[in-house]
């Protein structure tokens, strides 16, 4: 099966972080957009200007009339001018960024909050997401925050909360799990809701795919930066890539099954990136997620050179089965998908763009931060080797914040052991 498209894929880069450690103060609610009609303004600014981050800011700008990129925010120089670099060159309408808009270090997220803007585009390491939301909605704007939106427990529940805030705000929280916008994937999942494969028994979810890109450790960078450079390499910034790659797949079956799970046992472990500059992340992971009902899902996610790469969603009901992620379904009311299939990445800041200037606002928050969440208890299962229970894990206070956002020593935590490393 031919694997489906990244934001990395707009630019050969890997994102890059931007973070800091100050909450925001409340500032007032963005500018009315619905009011001035469909063609209003709408100005937006980039955090993160990694490849991701420079992919969503061209998804954002080619979703619709007169909505504009006009700053940047990044840890990095070099970054931020690799995202400059490249629209300039690819000439796109709307980004109009000049240099005193542009804003790196720590607080380079929020000195870009604090500017006149409508909306934030959020792409930096999923370690920072949490704070980075919470930034936004207190300052009065909307958010389109990537997947995942947290790393742990109290993230997830920081993400959560400011969900429920923006939507008494009425702000609009969009997040980065396109394929709940993507049209071939909603009319298999309205489908199978409509009772066409009858009651969902059982489920397989796969994210198998290659190595990802990997920095050596140059001369003069502390830990702090080098692990920012190498960010999905590390727990505290990615995750693991259950959380930050599967995470898609996680969500397509919770969508499917309208539920979440009641438990995970997992497996997982470190076969083929031993070595310690792939920080302290596996490398496989297999997880069995039981959801009410007693149906079961096995998901499994790998990234391995020259393993068989394979990513898609498969249910099996009392009348038949669904492939989500080729649009087909088999049995009683079989149906194959062969219309028309806009870009799903333009498409859900279309979607975003239009429900803001009607005036209301989508509210993705808590259905990517329960996503999030179902990731990390599959993590958590296969780290610890226990079975481990939704309501467990939701009230975890694990905190995989470091205890200092600046450029020095930040020790790596050890690999995770299962029966040995309980937390």
């Amino acid at each position: 099966m031919k694997l489906p498209v990244t934001r990395r894929d707009f630019v050969k880069q890997g994102a890059l972080a931007a973070g800091a450690v100050l909450a925001a103060p409340a500032l007032s609610i963005s500018r009315a957009i619905a009011a001035e009609g469909d063609a209003a303004p709408l100005r937006a600014g980039l955090v993160g200007c990694g490849g991701r981050g420079t992919g969503a800011a061209e998804d954002f700008l080619k979703s619709g009339p007169n909505v504009k990129v006009v700053a940047l925010a990044d840890m990095f120089q070099d970054r931020l001018d690799g995202c400059r670099k490249y629209f300039a060159e690819a000439q796109v309408p709307g980004f109009e960024v000049t240099d005193d808009r542009c804003y790196t270090g720590f607080d380079a997220y929020r000195r870009l909050i604090d500017s006149d803007l409508d909306l934030v585009l959020l792409a930096t390491p999923p370690g920072f997401r949490p704070l980075h939301i919470e930034a936004v909605i207190d300052a009065g704007k909307h958010v389109f925050a990537e997947k995942p939106v947290a790393v742990d427990a109290p993230g997830v529940r920081r993400v959560i909360r400011a969900g429920e805030k923006a939507k008494e705000k009425n702000l609009g929280f969009l997040a980065g799990t396109q394929y709940r916008h993507d049209v071939m994937f909603r009319a298999g999942v309205d489908r199978v809701h409509a009772g066409a494969i009858g009651d969902v028994l059982a489920g397989n979810a796969y994210y198998n795919t290659g190595t990802l890109w990997h920095r050596a450790r140059e001369a003069g960078w502390s830990d702090m930066e080098w692990q920012l450079r190498n960010w999905y390499y590390f727990d505290w910034l990615s995750g693991d890539h259950i959380v930050e790659q599967h995470v898609h797949t996680i969500d397509v079956c919770n969508w499917v099954l309208k539920a979440l799970p009641i438990r995970a046992t997992a497996v997982g472990g470190r076969q083929v990136r031993t070595d310690p500059t792939y920080g302290n992340i596996y490398d496989h992971f297999a997880v069995d997620y039981e959801y009410p009902g007693g149906v079961h899902v096995t998901s499994m996610c790998r990234q391995i050179a020259g393993a068989e790469g394979h990513v898609g969603a498969y249910f099996a009901g009392t009348k038949g089965r669904a492939a989500i992620y080729s649009g087909e379904i088999t049995g009683a009311s079989p149906f194959k998908f062969e219309g028309d299939r806009p870009n799903m990445y333009v498409l859900e800041h279309k979607d975003f763009v239009e429900s803001i200037r009607a005036g209301k606002p989508l509210n993705e928050a808590r259905q990517v931060a329960e996503s999030s969440l179902t990731a990390i208890l599959g993590r958590e299962a296969a780290y610890t080797g226990k079975a481990i229970a939704w309501d467990e894990m939701m009230s975890s206070d694990v905190d995989f914040t470091p205890p200092k956002f600046e450029f020095g020593a930040l020790a790596v935590r050890p690999v995770r052991m299962p029966g040995v490393s309980m937390g």
